[in-house]
């Protein structure tokens, strides 16, 4: 089967060159796509230094929304049978990516997340952070009628038929995740979470500061609302 890995990079000089090189072991059946969300460093520079990805370079920065369904453009037009989204901060580990494939190949199931929180004990985050993975979990289990534990994580592998649908609808907002999950189960697609280890930021700072963590969650639960309340687009 084909398997395309797309990692959306902003500002991940420091980091991407090792992702992808972390990369290498998973053999011919694996293709990297890098999309350059309009760095201002030397984002593009060390991915394509690294030369094992494909990069795409945006002209502008859209955001992780628009990073993400680009890659997802791309599968969909090559032929892609399944995706795994890869973040290029250094916090997902190319070891796990075997646990969401296994979870992958159960009958029914559409789409995995890789989720820090099921083992006890697991991966740790500042408060402020946690309280709003509490939030983003309370609103996303209320939407869907069952728990999701990790609607923030960004380590999920896709088949076609997902893949196919996140082509056209994936969401344009900053920070996706959490309405993706609504979007994906409002829509039939079967979404199952398993237990994965992830690693610290390796370098760089993240997109979300404490100063943005309200204007963040604001902006996430109104899209969450928005695409609870709307049509099916299946």
């Amino acid at each position: 089967m084909k398997h395309l890995i797309i990692i959306p990079a902003y500002n991940e000089s420091d980091n991407i060159c090792e992702v992808i090189n972390s990369l290498d072991g998973l053999g011919r059946d694996f293709e990297i796509l890098v999309v350059n969300d309009g760095s201002k460093d030397d984002t593009v520079t060390c991915a394509r230094t690294a030369g094992r990805a494909v990069v795409v370079d945006l002209a502008c920065n859209l955001g992780i929304g628009g990073a993400v369904q680009t890659g997802f453009l791309f599968a969909a037009q090559h032929g892609f049978e399944i995706v795994i989204k890869f973040d290029g901060d250094g916090q997902h580990l190319a070891s796990e990516i075997e646990a969401l494939l296994k979870g992958l190949r159960v009958d029914g199931v559409d789409v995995v997340i890789g989720s820090r929180f099921i083992t006890e004990g697991g991966f740790k985050s500042t408060f402020s952070r946690r309280l709003g993975i509490r939030i983003l979990e309370m609103v996303n289990s209320l939407c869907l009628g069952r728990r999701v534990r990790d609607n923030t994580s960004g380590f999920r592998a896709y088949n076609r038929q997902a893949i196919v649908f996140l082509a056209e609808n994936y969401p344009a907002i900053d920070y996706p995740e959490p309405e993706e999950v609504v979007l994906l189960a409002r829509n039939g697609f079967n979404v199952v979470e398993v237990p994965v280890r992830m690693a610290p930021r390796q370098g760089g700072s993240s997109s979300i500061s404490p100063g943005r963590s309200l204007h963040y969650m604001a902006k996430v639960l109104l899209a969450i609302l928005m695409t609870h309340l709307r049509p099916v687009v299946k």
